[in-house]
Protein backbone atom coordinates (compact mmCIF):
# COMPACT_ATOMS: atom_id res chain seq x y z
CA UNK A 1 0.00 0.00 0.00
CA UNK A 2 1.86 3.25 -1.38
CA UNK A 3 -1.37 5.48 -0.53
CA UNK A 4 -1.84 6.31 2.88
CA UNK A 5 -5.30 7.90 2.45
CA UNK A 6 -7.50 4.92 3.01
CA UNK A 7 -5.76 4.56 6.54
CA UNK A 8 -6.61 8.33 7.46
CA UNK A 9 -10.14 8.39 6.70
CA UNK A 10 -10.69 5.19 8.69
CA UNK A 11 -8.67 7.03 11.42
CA UNK A 12 -11.26 10.25 10.89
CA UNK A 13 -14.42 7.54 10.40
CA UNK A 14 -13.81 5.97 13.53
CA UNK A 15 -12.99 9.01 15.37
CA UNK A 16 -15.89 10.63 14.34
CA UNK A 17 -18.03 8.08 14.91
CA UNK A 18 -16.70 7.76 18.45
CA UNK A 19 -17.69 11.00 18.87
CA UNK A 20 -21.20 10.68 17.15
CA UNK A 21 -22.31 7.60 19.89
CA UNK A 22 -20.50 9.87 23.09
CA UNK A 23 -23.05 12.64 22.49
CA UNK A 24 -25.94 10.49 21.71
CA UNK A 25 -24.96 8.60 25.27
CA UNK A 26 -24.34 11.63 27.30
CA UNK A 27 -27.48 13.36 25.89
CA UNK A 28 -29.63 10.28 26.27
CA UNK A 29 -30.51 9.70 22.55
CA UNK A 30 -28.78 6.62 22.93
CA UNK A 31 -28.77 3.73 25.70
CA UNK A 32 -25.51 1.77 25.55
CA UNK A 33 -25.63 0.09 29.09
CA UNK A 34 -25.72 -3.20 27.51
CA UNK A 35 -23.66 -2.78 25.13
CA UNK A 36 -20.78 -1.05 26.86
CA UNK A 37 -18.07 -2.16 24.97
CA UNK A 38 -19.27 -0.53 21.44
CA UNK A 39 -17.65 2.68 22.58
CA UNK A 40 -14.53 1.45 23.93
CA UNK A 41 -14.37 -0.85 20.50
CA UNK A 42 -14.76 2.17 18.65
CA UNK A 43 -11.72 3.94 20.73
CA UNK A 44 -10.15 0.94 19.93
CA UNK A 45 -10.37 1.21 15.80
CA UNK A 46 -9.53 5.49 16.32
CA UNK A 47 -6.37 4.71 18.35
CA UNK A 48 -5.22 1.97 15.93
CA UNK A 49 -6.59 3.78 12.43
CA UNK A 50 -4.76 6.62 13.74
CA UNK A 51 -1.10 4.82 14.65
CA UNK A 52 -0.82 2.74 11.26
CA UNK A 53 -1.96 6.30 9.46
CA UNK A 54 1.11 8.03 11.72
CA UNK A 55 3.54 4.99 10.69
CA UNK A 56 3.10 6.05 7.14
CA UNK A 57 5.42 8.71 7.85
CA UNK A 58 8.16 5.24 7.84
CA UNK A 59 6.67 3.70 4.61
CA UNK A 60 5.41 6.13 2.21
CA UNK A 61 6.04 9.27 0.43
CA UNK A 62 3.00 11.23 2.34
CA UNK A 63 3.55 14.11 5.20
CA UNK A 64 0.06 13.80 6.06
CA UNK A 65 1.48 11.75 9.02
CA UNK A 66 3.09 15.17 11.05
CA UNK A 67 -0.22 16.94 10.60
CA UNK A 68 -1.99 13.79 12.66
CA UNK A 69 1.06 13.03 15.20
CA UNK A 70 -0.49 15.29 17.78
CA UNK A 71 -3.45 13.91 17.99
CA UNK A 72 -1.65 10.75 19.29
CA UNK A 73 -1.07 12.78 22.39
CA UNK A 74 -5.12 13.11 23.92
CA UNK A 75 -6.02 10.11 22.38
CA UNK A 76 -3.22 8.37 25.07
CA UNK A 77 -4.53 10.19 28.02
CA UNK A 78 -8.15 9.71 27.33
CA UNK A 79 -8.14 6.15 28.51
CA UNK A 80 -7.49 8.22 31.85
CA UNK A 81 -9.95 10.42 31.94
CA UNK A 82 -12.95 9.57 33.98
CA UNK A 83 -15.75 9.41 31.19
CA UNK A 84 -18.99 11.45 33.05
CA UNK A 85 -16.93 14.68 33.32
CA UNK A 86 -15.74 17.98 30.79
CA UNK A 87 -12.42 16.83 31.03
CA UNK A 88 -13.87 13.43 28.80
CA UNK A 89 -14.64 15.91 26.61
CA UNK A 90 -12.21 18.40 26.26
CA UNK A 91 -9.32 16.19 25.57
CA UNK A 92 -11.30 13.92 23.32
CA UNK A 93 -12.15 16.96 21.18
CA UNK A 94 -8.26 18.23 21.41
CA UNK A 95 -7.41 15.45 18.61
CA UNK A 96 -10.21 16.77 15.97
CA UNK A 97 -8.18 19.11 14.43
CA UNK A 98 -5.02 17.15 13.91
CA UNK A 99 -7.24 14.02 12.58
CA UNK A 100 -9.04 16.34 10.13
CA UNK A 101 -6.01 18.06 8.97
CA UNK A 102 -4.00 14.62 8.69
CA UNK A 103 -7.10 13.71 6.50
CA UNK A 104 -7.58 16.53 4.43
CA UNK A 105 -3.48 16.12 3.64
CA UNK A 106 -3.54 12.84 2.95
CA UNK A 107 -6.35 13.28 -0.19
CA UNK A 108 -4.43 16.24 -1.50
Amino acid sequence: MKDPAPLFTAAAASYTANCVLGVAVATRRVDTSHVRWLHHALFGMTAASTLAAVSSLRWSQSRAGWALLPAVLPLSVIPFVHDRGLRHVVVALTAAPPIAAGAVRAWR
